[in-house]
């Protein structure tokens, strides 16, 4: 990697503020996400319903969360980040309110919805952090920490979300997450700097809905999938032809407007479709291993550890989320060194030999092959893969569109998960005769990841495009100098 580090850093006046500002915004999005994940029984029974209308109510935010990063980057880079970011903490706290008040299920999921708004506040948060940090060392540090945090709060984000419900019951979570996001509020608009693109056309809209409907079909086909004996195949069947007729309909309006949300060109390109191909396959191979299998190997009495419920997590998801939120910053400093491409290779290579031996020692596993699996997965994929497929999102984009990049990655993160849920733990029930079917499950995952990585071998190297902001800094510095 050959970044110009003359480029002056920012001083630390300038980069506290700022990345408190960015990180309350990142926590507000985080607890969104994963602080219900101990509180699903509890609101099961405080809103007198089934488990399977509050896994609904997850679904229905995760959905949201998708879509609403497939073009809020975008309109940000239009109308102003900092507007938008503002705008989208306040609706996520009015969602909270929501969900806090909800007198059923059904005004619940109408919250959820509402706060899936924050979908994109990483990614949005990542380019607010490279308009102001020009320099190329000072900004990969920054994005670690920051992306860090969005692997899960080193697991304390669930523990005090358990803690909460057992004590407040389920609505003291929401109203936590209310002032978490007012707070937001507050600290971006007075420590972020305003910016948007360098030309700002009108938004194209008449390509966000092919695109959002596309994206939304497939999104609850493969939740519908994920239910295996119990999901309907003619719905999925439906939901895949929609998803398939929306992204055609995109093809063809991006390739007519005057100014679309992605240029026909940036989609053809290898930063585009590498990098989303990337992302989605690793997202694929190793959410459901380190998000469901794992956790229910651990539980299993007869083919894995045996834990209780409330002690499995100490095992496994509170050190996997640790592990990540201290090696973020890590792997930050490491890809301005050794560049974002490579240092993405070593992580998925580090997954992949970490997926093998869970696989291998599935069969016959104890408490401390799961804390040494789930510490080294939480260094190689939350604490290096998942950070540098975000960092790739921001530095490989076009200047004059930062936007489509990263909104359109979450989109592929949000996709892989729903998928990986659909495959693996179908590849498991399958196999359940064997094991559990543990064994199997997690090597279709590292199967997935082995593609993941070769798929990444086609994503450019950030200097080598002309027209990121990196390489625009460093014509504009070399032409000064000059």
């Amino acid at each position: 990697m050959s970044p110009d580090y003359a480029v002056p850093k920012i001083s630390a006046a300038r980069t506290v503020p700022l990345m408190l500002a960015l990180l309350a915004a990142v926590f507000a999005f985080q607890l969104n996400a994963s602080m219900l994940s101990p509180a699903l029984a509890t609101m099961e029974k405080e809103l007198g319903t089934t488990a399977a209308q509050i896994g609904l109510s997850q679904t229905a935010f995760f959905t949201a969360a998708a879509l609403f990063s497939l073009f809020l980057p975008r309109w940000g880079d239009l109308i102003g980040r900092r507007k938008v970011l503002v705008g989208m903490m306040a609706l996520t706290a009015a969602g909270c309110v929501v969900s806090a008040l909800a007198p059923n299920v059904e005004m619940l999921f109408v919250g959820r919805v509402i706060q899936g708004v924050a979908g994109p506040t990483v990614p949005l948060c990542l380019i607010m952090l490279r308009q102001q940090v020009a320099n190329e060392k000072q900004y990969a540090l920054l994005l670690g920490i920051l992306t860090s945090v969005n692997g899960g709060i080193g697991g304390v984000d669930a523990l005090l979300g358990g803690w909460l419900a057992g004590s407040f019951g389920f609505r003291s979570i929401f109203w936590v997450m209310a002032g978490i996001c007012a707070l937001s509020v507050l600290v971006v608009q007075l420590f972020t700097a305003e910016s948007t693109a360098e030309e700002t056309a009108p938004m194209d809209w008449a390509g966000v809905a092919p695109l959002a409907v596309a994206i939304g079909a497939l999104l609850i086909a493969f939740n519908e999938a994920g239910k295996l004996a119990d999901a309907r195949w003619w719905l999925v069947a439906a939901l895949a032809l929609i998803g398939i007729i929306g992204v055609v309909v995109f093809w063809n309006v991006e390739k007519r407007v005057a100014h679309p949300l992605v240029t026909v060109e940036y989609l053809g390109q290898r930063r585009t479709w590498a990098l989303l191909l990337t992302t989605l396959l690793t997202m694929t191979g190793v959410f459901a291993v380190m998000n469901g299998l794992i956790p229910n190997l651990a539980q299993d009495a007869v083919n894995g550890a045996g834990m209780s419920a409330d002690v499995v997590s100490w095992w496994t998801l509170t050190p996997y989320a640790l592990a990540g939120l201290v090696f973020g910053p890590i792997a930050g400093s490491a890809a301005a060194k050794l560049g974002y491409k490579t240092v993405l290779q070593i992580g998925l290579l580090g997954t992949l030999f970490g997926l093998i031996g869970a696989a291998v020692l599935s069969d016959n596993i104890g408490k401390v092959s799961l804390l040494i699996i789930s510490i080294f997965v939480g260094i190689t994929y939350a604490g290096i893969a998942n950070i540098m497929l975000n960092g790739l999102g921001i530095v490989l984009s076009p200047a004059n569109n930062q936007g489509y990049l990263p909104g359109m990655n979450a989109g592929a993160f949000n996709l892989g998960a729903g998928i990986s849920f659909a495959i693996l733990f179908a590849v498991a029930t399958a196999f359940a005769d064997e094991g559990g079917g543990y064994h199997a499950g997690i090597l279709a995952g590292a199967i997935i990841l082995a593609c993941a990585f070769a798929t990444s071998l086609f994503i450019p190297k950030p200097e080598t495009i002309s027209d990121t902001l990196a390489a625009k800094k460093a014509a504009e510095l070399a032409e000064g100098r000059s």
